[in-house]
């Protein structure tokens, strides 16, 4: 008779394939259940609509695969040492989602095999109905800090969360209680926006990695000036945190090592990329979220805050013959910001 694998013999495989941080918990109802359906109802989902279509199966981990009993947490750091710049650590190197279900797909392979066969798995990143923030607390990963983020007290913020449903009863970690943040509100008031209604409250539709993402059409003239020159996404509130500050670590997986156009990229390049040149460039990367025109909307209002001259000739040419509505309006935009 078989002997399913122990939580050490687990971690030990999962620290092995390069995760940064392993934990068990079992499936069920969320604690943070109250707190989304509150965040749902207030709108701070903005345009994020999936997130209120599968909320029901948000409310209990077991729904979105029936049988599912246990969750393997992992998490992988994405290098918080790196220099800030227009693009989002998190960005910079291959898509994180393919990068973590390739390697929870091999540790599922591992998991079931060493079960003589007979568990069920299912790895779950960022792409499904589950709140693995929620799953990662619970497994003793870290705590939610004031930003919304998941902090762990060795390794920061900097790092993506997956998991691995599997039927088999697996013995739980204990979760993470503490609460670390203090008095300490930096992320808060670092935010250009002022995104955050409260301690750990994020209104989407004000954030900067929201407005540059996740939102499709035209940027609220109220946030275009405090986007500044960022142009996918939004590091402020974990570059101020004193954990990352601390304990932030370089990117060890070779998928996730930034690549030399995504660290500082020419806005006024980016603007007049074709669909063509924008898939060679970005098509691997998590940039693909935005598609082109989201990129070229948000590299003209980066070109309208930074008021170059030299740039004029760029945004004229978006403004008059873009082929996206969007960045055409935007691009004019920017070009009234040289008046």
């Amino acid at each position: 008779m078989t002997q399913d694998p122990g939580g050490e013999q687990i971690k030990a495989q999962a620290f092995g394939l390069g995760f940064d941080l392993v934990g068990i918990t079992t499936l069920g109802a969320p604690d943070t259940t109250p707190a989304f359906d509150a965040w749902i109802a207030n709108g701070y989902q903005g345009e994020m609509q999936y997130l209120e279509r599968g909320a029901d199966l948000r409310r209990d981990a077991r729904r979105p695969e029936p049988g599912m009993r246990s969750a393997i947490v992992v998490a992988m750091n994405y290098g918080g040492t790196q220099p800030s710049g227009p693009i989002a650590r998190y960005a910079r190197g291959d898509d994180y989602h393919g990068v973590m279900r390739d390697k929870l797909h091999e540790l599922g392979r591992w998991f079931t095999a060493a079960t003589g066969g007979t568990a069920r798995t299912r790895p779950y990143v960022d792409s499904g109905p589950v709140l693995e923030r929620d799953l990662a607390r619970r497994a003793g990963l870290g705590w939610f800090g004031k930003n919304t983020n998941l902090i762990n007290p060795a390794l920061g913020s900097f790092f993506f969360i997956g998991a691995l449903f599997t039927d088999a009863d697996l013995e739980p970690d204990a979760p993470f209680e503490a609460d670390r943040c203090g008095s300490c509100t930096r992320c808060l008031d670092a935010c250009p926006t002022d995104a955050f209604t409260a301690p750990r409250t994020l209104d989407a539709t004000r954030c900067i990695a929201y407005l540059t993402i996740e939102l499709k059409g035209e940027i609220p003239l109220e946030f275009r000036p405090a986007i500044g020159e960022l142009l996918y996404g939004c590091d402020i509130c974990q570059d101020v945190c004193p954990w990352n500050v601390k304990f932030a670590r370089d990117v060890t997986e070779p998928a996730l090592q930034p690549r030399a156009e995504s660290i500082n990229p020419d806005a006024a390049e980016l603007l007049a990329l074709t669909e063509h040149e924008w898939r060679a460039r970005f098509g691997t990367s998590a940039m693909t979220r935005a598609k082109r025109r989201g990129l070229a909307r948000n590299a003209a209002v980066a070109l309208g805050n930074r008021r170059d001259p030299a740039t004029i000739p760029a945004l004229e040419a978006a403004a008059q013959s873009d082929p996206e509505a969007v960045v055409r309006s935007h691009a004019a935009w920017a070009l009234e910001q040289f008046k």
